[in-house]
């Protein structure tokens, strides 16, 4: 039924986060959100609706046409949906469906007659079965345009890529300690950062983190490739559901240059500086100095995240003092700014 103004008619409505649809009846987008955010227990403010099927935006005009039970999507403010195959990415996080996932692809892709959703399935398909199947440049010349030929393997330039990420995070931290004006202090800076820096060698800077065909454990991909972005720095997950494969396509590998390794607590704001002021009045042995490598260069403190979740203000959030100093000195208080 198309066409009915000022008359309420039936919908399925549903959030982002929980799968469960409601039966709600409106006749207007107005009411449609206000029914529709009551149920849901979600904020008014910001809201707005889509469609389920391709994410098309529900305005006052496009509402008249919707036919009766039209199934839904409502949002919070900055919130987005990109359609029925934006389920299926919540799949992505676990291996094990990488078969279904690519069944239910072409299922859905059979029979599809909107070109925007025919594209969007093409494009989740292809990077489906690429992601399982293409590794080495023989076998995808296209992927390594650009890339050094001393790479054989995505595996490969992926792996050295954060390992470069994070190189640079050592440099950062070198070119600090070099900067103490006390010559004294500056020596047990130095010794600090050397330190620090063979605990990274020995753990070869972290490049298993991009490295698919690492165990599951020390990756943050899936087994083909698919990265998933874990949220600001503020949150437990990212709310879109932002996820990319970067082995997947020659672009997808170039957009995964843009998603960032942030640090929950500040690298230059925080973490550098309460390490130097530790330093001040304490040798690099006083100093837990494994604290301060697993903040600056490991998961305790990295999250990896689609440069939209990528907050640039400041975090707010300090290193933990009772964490700074093997052990603390007894009847004496050790202050940080």
């Amino acid at each position: 039924m198309f066409g009915h103004f000022g008359k309420s008619r039936p919908f399925k409505i549903r959030s982002l986060q929980d799968n469960s649809k409601y039966g709600v009846a409106a006749s207007d987008v107005k009411e449609l959100l206000k029914k529709g955010c009551n149920i849901l227990k979600l904020p008014l403010s910001g809201a707005h609706v889509c469609l389920y099927e391709d994410g098309t935006k529900v305005t006052k005009e496009f509402f008249t046409t919707l036919p009766d039970n039209t199934e839904l999507v409502l949002l919070c403010k900055d919130q987005t949906w990109g359609g029925a195959v934006y389920d299926i990415a919540q799949l992505l996080s676990s291996d094990q469906h990488t078969a279904g996932l690519v069944q239910v692809a072409k299922g859905l892709l059979t029979g599809e007659k909107s070109p925007k959703r025919r594209k969007i399935l093409s494009d989740f398909l292809r990077n489906l079965e690429d992601r399982s199947e293409l590794e080495s440049r023989d076998e995808d010349e296209d992927w390594f345009t650009g890339v050094e030929a001393r790479f054989k393997t995505k595996s490969a330039y992926l792996k050295y890529n954060c390992e470069s990420r994070i190189r640079s995070y050592m440099k950062e931290l070198d070119d600090a300690t070099k900067s103490a004006q006390n010559a004294k202090v500056r020596v047990e800076c130095l010794h600090a950062s050397k330190s620090i820096s063979r605990m990274l060698k020995s753990d070869k800077y972290n490049g298993c983190y991009f490295d698919r065909t690492e165990k599951e454990t020390h990756r943050l991909c899936t087994r083909e490739g698919w990265f998933t972005c874990q949220g600001s720095f503020d949150q437990t997950n990212c709310a879109s559901l932002h996820s990319i494969n970067p082995y997947g396509s020659r672009e997808s590998r170039i957009v995964f240059s843009t998603w960032n390794l942030d640090h929950r607590i500040e690298k230059k704001r925080t973490i550098i500086p309460a390490l130097l002021e530790a330093l001040q009045n304490h040798t690099s042995e006083d100093i837990n100095l494994t604290y301060f490598y697993r903040l600056l260069f490991t998961r305790d403190n990295l999250k990896l995240v689609h440069v939209v979740c990528h907050k640039k203000g400041a975090h707010n959030l300090l290193c933990d003092p009772k964490k700074i100093f093997k052990r603390q000195q007894r009847g004496k208080k050790i202050h940080l700014k």
